[in-house]
């Protein structure tokens, strides 16, 4: 019944994709046919310089000096402005070659990989020196011990009131059993499909999900399309990492999700039942779900019910049902490491309880990166 649901829900999506905006993209692939390759000439547009991706609009004229309008997509504005762009990098009017990779759809897009302003013979390249991917944090000295509170307990955020920072670059970017160790990419598409049954105790219909969204190279990835939150552990594989922001005086922390839309969740430490509560959550399912959560010793064990199946709760569309249960484990190992760990416990989607991990880094001295998702809607 539940597989006769999800053909049913694949199809209606297959139809709103066809009038529905593309927002940005997870995975390049899903998108752009990266085996192929073209090549456009012309004069800009437009430069929209916006989330979650930058795109060139640019004028290519025919053998018969007709014009039509190509869209070449680059990284978001994030990576540029690392790479030290701005909004006025470039101009209308500006003369330019790209090469890059072409839409699937056989739309007028390009995936750039070379770009090259050619206004008055100048022959410049732009856009190569530009970070992509998940960025390792290059530290000058070995880590401090982990920093504390008065009363001995880890610190999640900064050392001190006059620092700042957040947590990112994970070491791992897939949701994979404990065990496994098979290679994916950023966004979780695996290298290999046929590693597709290894990478959790999936129930039948669940593997057969995750095998077609793998298929589609994730195009489907609600995120990507509607704006829909990172949940479950999805929030802790992403390229613009989270914040905790300890409330002690109300027992509670704020994660801050840098990615999609900069969403925020609350882990409540006051002692409250796992269940909603009139004053907060209710009991609606949720993006994030219901998180209650105490400290055993140095580790924050935060207890995860409540959550609607809306979103995907993990890179590479894993499946999950509305029974899904995580416990989660925050350890902070020194100053500039986390390591993260998660049970997942969904009788809906997998046989038995599984178990996953990785750390993320400390990025010290920065806030969170400026992404929203709904930048590029229409």
């Amino acid at each position: 019944m539940r597989y006769a649901l999800f053909l049913i829900v694949t199809c209606s999506v297959a139809a709103m994709l066809l009038v529905a905006p593309v927002l940005g993209h997870q995975e390049l692939a899903a998108k752009f046919d990266i085996a192929k390759t073209t090549s456009i000439k012309g004069v800009v547009t437009k430069f929209d310089w916006s989330n979650p991706q930058v795109h060139v609009f640019i004028n290519v004229p025919d053998a018969a000096g007709k014009n039509t309008n190509w869209a070449v997509e680059l990284e978001s504005t994030v990576e540029l402005l690392k790479g030290g762009y701005t909004k006025d990098s470039l101009k209308p009017g500006d003369s330019v070659s790209v090469t890059g990779n072409p839409a699937r759809d056989q739309s007028r897009q390009i995936w750039a990989t070379s770009f090259t302003l050619t206004s008055g013979g100048a022959g410049k390249k732009m856009f190569t020196d530009v970070p992509t991917g998940i960025q390792q944090p290059k530290y000058a000295k070995p880590a401090d011990p982990t920093p504390r509170w008065e009363n001995k307990q880890p610190k999640l955020g900064p050392a001190t009131a006059a620092e700042t920072g957040y947590w990112a670059a994970p070491s791992q970017t897939s949701l994979m059993q404990t065990g496994v160790n098979v290679k994916t990419d950023e966004w979780g598409l695996l290298a290999n499909p046929g590693d597709a049954s290894k990478v959790a105790p999936f129930q039948p219909w669940a593997l057969d999900l995750y095998k077609y969204r793998q298929a589609n190279y994730l195009k489907d990835d609600p995120a990507y399309l509607f704006c829909i939150p990172p949940g479950g552990p999805r929030q802790f594989q992403m390229r613009y990492g989270v914040q905790f922001v300890e409330d002690r005086d109300h027992k509670r922390i704020f994660v801050l999700v840098g990615s999609i839309d900069r969403n925020y969740r609350i882990i409540y430490l006051d002692g409250r039942d796992q269940k909603g509560q009139i004053r907060g959550d209710a009991d609606n399912p949720l993006f994030y779900g219901r998180s209650v959560g105490k400290w055993n010793g140095d580790t924050l064990e935060v207890d995860n019910k409540g959550f609607l199946e809306r979103f995907w709760f993990s890179n590479g569309g894993l499946p999950h049902t509305d029974q899904l249960h995580l416990v989660e484990r925050y350890t902070r190992t020194d100053s500039n490491t986390l390591k993260y760990e998660v049970t997942i416990d969904d009788p809906g989607a997998y046989t038995k309880q599984w178990t996953s991990s990785w750390t993320l880094k400390w990025i010290a001295n920065e806030e969170l990166p400026i992404n929203f998702c709904q930048d590029n809607r229409p």
